[in-house]
C-alpha cells in the first residue's frame, strides 16, 4: 500500500474527530479537469467506493486518498500550433508577432489543443496516527507531500505539521553505517547506495546489487564522498531505501510479514498490517538517529504551507557529528 514515506510531526494541541475531517476534506473533493483545465487534485474515498467517506479509521489509523489529474500536452505539439497562428499572421498582415503577442499566441493555442489532449492521473495514500503524532505522505517527491500538507494545513483548523527531525543526521548515519558496518540493532544495509562528492566535480558513484562491505566503498567514504541513498532492512519484515532528506523509498513489506495473508485480505486488512509495520519502523528508524532533535513537544512546528525541502527541514544540507543536535531544527 505505501511504497514511499515522508514522515511529519503533528504539534502537540491539534484535536479532531472523523467526522470533522470528513466535512472539512468534503470541501475539496477530486473533480476531474474542465475542457481548458490543465490540471486538478482534491480528495477522494480511500476504499474506491463511489460516494464513500473521505476518511476511512481502521484499528485507530486514519487514512485518506489524494488524487490529481492532469492533461498532458507535449512541447511539441504546442509549438507546431503557435507556428501555425504566427504564420497566419504573418501571411495576413506581413508581419511577424513581437513577444507580448507570441505569449498570448502560445496562450491561445493551449486553450485550443487542451480539450483534446490525453490525462494522468495519479493517487497519494495519506495515514496519519493520532497517538504516535505522525502524518505519513506516500509520496515520491517533496513537492507532492508539500501540496498535500498545504492543503491539509488549510482545510484543518489548528493543524501545525513539521518534517520529522533526528539529532543525527540520515547522511552521517548512513556514512558511519558504511563505513564500520555497524548498522543499528533490528536494521541491516542492503546491496543498494549511492555517494555524492561535496566537491565542484559532483562526482556520483552508485552501486546496485552488490556488496558494500568492501574497502572500495570505505575509501569513496573516506575521501569525501557521503551517502544519498542506500538499501536498508529492518527485523527482517520491511526492505526500504533510506535517503539524505529522511525519506523512505521502494518500501516494501518483506513474506515473513504477508505469510498466510493470501490475496484477498481487503482493505481494513492491508491497513492493518501496514501501518502496524511501518509505524514501528518508523519509531525505531528515529531512535537508530539519536532521537528527534532539541523541541520535540512541537509548540513551535513550521506549518506544512510554508515551503520547505527536505534537506533543509532534517538538517541534512549540513550533516552534523552522530549524535549532535541541530540547533536549526524547526520544530
Amino acid at each position: 500500500m505505501f511504497k514511499n514515506l515522508i514522515v511529519y510531526r503533528i504539534a502537540e494541541g491539534w484535536q479532531s474527530d472523523l467526522t470533522a475531517l470528513e466535512e472539512a476534506l468534503a470541501k475539496t473533493p477530486f473533480v476531474e479537469c474542465g475542457a481548458t483545465q490543465e490540471r486538478s487534485a482534491g480528495w477522494v474515498p480511500p476504499r474506491g467506493e463511489a460516494h464513500g467517506p473521505l476518511a476511512e479509521s481502521v484499528a485507530g489509523q486514519w487514512v485518506l486518498r489524494w488524487h490529481s489529474e492532469s492533461k498532458v500536452l507535449p512541447a511539441s505539439v504546442l509549438a507546431r500550433k503557435v507556428k501555425e497562428k504566427a504564420d497566419r499572421i504573418e501571411q495576413e498582415t506581413g508581419r511577424k508577432p513581437g513577444k507580448k503577442e507570441s505569449r498570448e499566441l502560445k496562450d491561445e493555442a493551449k486553450l485550443d489543443l487542451l480539450p483534446m489532449a490525453f490525462t494522468k492521473q495519479g493517487g497519494t495514500w495519506i495515514w496519519i496516527d493520532r497517538e504516535a503524532r505522525t502524518l505519513v505522505i506516500d509520496a515520491g517527491s517533496q513537492g507532492r507531500a508539500d501540496e498535500i500538507s498545504t492543503a491539509l494545513v488549510e482545510a484543518l483548523p489548528g493543524l501545525s505539521l513539521a518534517l520529522i527531525d533526528t539529532q543525527t543526521s540520515p547522511q552521517a548515519a548512513m556514512a558511519h553505517w558504511l563505513k564500520e558496518q555497524e548498522p543499528p540493532a533490528g536494521f541491516t544495509v542492503e546491496r543498494e547506495c549511492e555517494l555524492k562528492s561535496g566537491a565542484e566535480d559532483k562526482a556520483v558513484v552508485r552501486y546496485a546489487r552488490h556488496p558494500l562491505d568492501i574497502d572500495e566503498v570505505r575509501a569513496h567514504i573516506e575521501a569525501g564522498k557521503l551517502p544519498t541513498r542506500l538499501a536498508m532492512g529492518w527485523d527482517d519484515r520491511v526492505s526500504f531505501v533510506l535517503t539524505e532528506g529522511l525519506q523512505l523509498k521502494k518500501v516494501a513489506l518483506l513474506d515473513t510479514v504477508l505469510e498466510g495473508q493470501g490475496d484477498d485480505g481487503g482493505f481494513d486488512a492491508d491497513v492493518a498490517i501496514a501501518t502496524g509495520e511501518l509505524s514501528r519502523l518508523i519509531a525505531d528508524l528515529v531512535l537508530a538517529l539519536g532521537g528527534e532533535g532539541r523541541g520535540v513537544p512541537g509548540t513551535a512546528a513550521q506549518p506544512a504551507s510554508t515551503p520547505t525541502t527536505a534537506a533543509a527541514a532534517t538538517g541534512a544540507a549540513a550533516p552534523a557529528a552522530a549524535g549532535a543536535a541541530d540547533d536549526d531544527a524547526p520544530f
